[in-house]
């Protein structure tokens, strides 16, 4: 039931003061404007300047958009790496009141001209490396008055059949250097990311000046980040807003490395530049964290990442991982969780808690890290059955988890309440995941209500299985679906890729699950892949996955199989 609200004294502070993001780098330059911004050039180097360098370039953005038209409720999509522009970009367009749109340039070309059109984004800004998605895109988005190219070279070097480009260095020249800026409702949609559309077409998730503040404010004392650290954007500006640490960045002055264009098979530039640049601070997901430990383990010497703390989401990191970065090279790797949803952050995992210390064993103690970690504060959450009811915060009542706060939503663009109204309850936002919260306030997801495995009447825990699978030394990567079966309603299927390509036997598969799953829950049949299938934000590709293999236990009693996928 919502809470009574009530009002009571006036107070005397300064309510009327609207938090908005240009604040944070206004004052992040005002105090640092010599701290440094390292990135990746279009060639491949690198290149430095400072925050006041950056600041400039920003202000000649706001101005130059504005030349183009663009205002307060407009909506300007960006489609680039996470690159020098993009970071000024970040600034530039919500500073002006109008509305960054995130541009997830892995969507398909369907999904991407659907978010551009329902966004109503006129103005787009797009790297020269990306023109052919963006001519791509043009024919199907009517709606985009104006292309801009970001690009080192003169427009006229460039072949392009976008319809009357302009070139942003051009403008941001012809551009007034400063700006008084003006000062924005804070409930004024700063920027809008899309959900990835796994399940019908991508929702708009818009996200609000004070919202981001606020995030920006917990998280940047979860993560106790402050002017000493070095903060690298590994995970993509595009989506979810590299889940925050832009803006936590600048707020806490830090070094910011922005490694522009990579790809998760060359992930030794990424090494290489956190081992020079010392980076402190890094996002990222299992899929390219584990690239990068595999490239560790091939240098003479491990390099010293002590100081480093590896947010990682998307998906639970295995322990081994966490386990490899800690004892090669000192790093921590800090499980968190979130959705685009939620801004991102909701719990983040540093370790023990004070009145937990001394208290557990070794084993205890890294188990506990799988967890998704203490909720941040500022995030309500509730664990509640089927019905709805809540359940008890006792490490073992497992139920959906949903959350309020004020980076949480309340709604989607342009959603209807009828297609709203499975997606929340009671101001909560239903966030489709199984989860635990223990005695202690650490929350652990246990599975997607659509993932988890239910077998006999009993739920079975796909990524809890996913990442004891991952375990074992010969394989590289897992994923466990539940499929149909005409005896036990589902059953566990594990999806196996190697490191050597080899097939295992299914006792051998199953030895890594021994002790920590009931006999009756290790998976009868594995199919050995040479890679799995993943979405456009590097998640497994479940629902193809269910797709491809629905039938595998057909008519069948479930004995013991291995089967190969190639």
């Amino acid at each position: 039931m919502p809470h009574e609200f009530v009002t009571g004294l006036p107070s005397t502070h300064g309510d009327s003061y609207q938090l908005n993001t240009t604040t944070l780098i206004r004052h992040a330059v005002r105090t640092y404007p010599e701290q440094e911004i390292v990135f990746r050039t279009a060639e491949g180097g690198w290149d430095r300047y400072t925050y006041a360098d950056a600041y400039g370039r920003v202000m000649r953005g706001a101005n130059a958009l504005r030349a183009l038209g663009a205002g307060a409720g407009d909506v300007v999509g960006v489609l680039d790496w996470n690159s020098k522009r993009h970071f000024e970009l970040y600034w530039a367009i919500p500073g002006i009141g109008a509305t960054m749109l995130q541009m997830n340039l892995r969507l398909a070309a369907e999904d991407l001209a659907y978010v551009t059109e329902h966004s109503a984004a006129s103005v787009v800004l797009v790297d020269e490396s990306l023109l052919a998605v963006a001519e791509a895109l043009a024919p199907r988005v009517p709606g985009v008055e104006t292309w801009v190219v970001m690009t080192d070279r003169p427009l006229g070097e460039l072949q392009t059949t976008l319809p009357g480009a302009v070139h942003w260095e051009d403008l941001l020249r012809a551009a007034e250097p400063t700006i008084d800026w003006p000062v924005i409702a804070e409930t004024t949609a700063y920027s809008a990311c899309y959900t990835t559309g796994t399940t019908g077409r991508p929702k708009g998730i818009y996200y609000s000046h004070r919202g981001i503040y606020l995030h920006t404010l917990a998280e940047t004392a979860a993560l106790g980040m402050h002017a000493d650290d070095a903060v690298m954007l590994i995970t993509p500006m595009f989506h979810a807003q590299s889940w925050g640490l832009p803006q936590s960045a600048i707020y806490s002055a830090a070094k910011i490395i922005l490694p522009g264009r990579y790809v998760a098979e060359d992930t030794s530039v990424l090494v290489e530049t956190m081992i020079r640049e010392r980076v402190s601070v890094a996002n990222g997901a299992p899929a390219i964290f584990q690239p990068m430990m595999d490239y560790i383990k091939t240098l003479p010497e491990a390099p010293d990442l002590s100081r480093a703390r590896l947010l990682s989401g998307s998906t639970e990191p295995p322990l081994s991982l966490m386990r490899d970065f800690f004892e090669i090279t000192g790093a921590d790797v800090i499980h968190a969780y979130g959705a685009t949803e939620t801004a991102p952050l909701v719990a983040i995992n540093r370790g023990l808690k004070p009145s937990l210390r001394g208290a557990l064993n070794e084993d205890e103690r890294w188990n506990l890290k799988r967890k998704q970690g203490l909720l941040v504060n500022g995030v309500d959450v509730r664990v509640v059955d089927a019905e709805g009811n809540d359940l008890p915060h006792d490490g073992t009542s497992q139920g959906e988890v949903l959350l309020r706060g004020p980076w949480i939503i309340e709604s989607y663009d342009k959603m209807g309440a009828d297609e709203a109204a499975d997606k929340f309850l009671d101001g909560y936002w239903r966030s489709g995941d199984v989860g635990t919260v223990d005695q202690h306030g650490y929350l652990k997801i246990t599975d997607r209500m659509k993932d988890v495995v239910r077998s006999g009447g009993e739920w079975i825990s796909s990524i809890d299985m996913e990442n004891a699978l991952v375990g074992h030394a010969r394989i590289r990567e897992a994923a466990v679906i539940g499929v149909a079966h005409p005896k036990w309603q589902e059953r566990p299927l594990a999806i196996v890729a190697t490191f050597d390509g080899a097939e295992l036997s299914v006792d051998e598969v199953n030895s890594a699950l021994t002790g920590k799953f009931a006999k009756w829950q290790l998976p009868d049949t594995v199919l050995f892949v040479d890679a799995l299938p993943r979405t456009s934000v590097g998640k497994l590709d479940k629902k193809l996955l269910r797709e491809l293999h629905a039938d595998i236990y057909a008519g069948a009693q479930a004995t013991a199989a291995v089967t190969t996928g190639r």
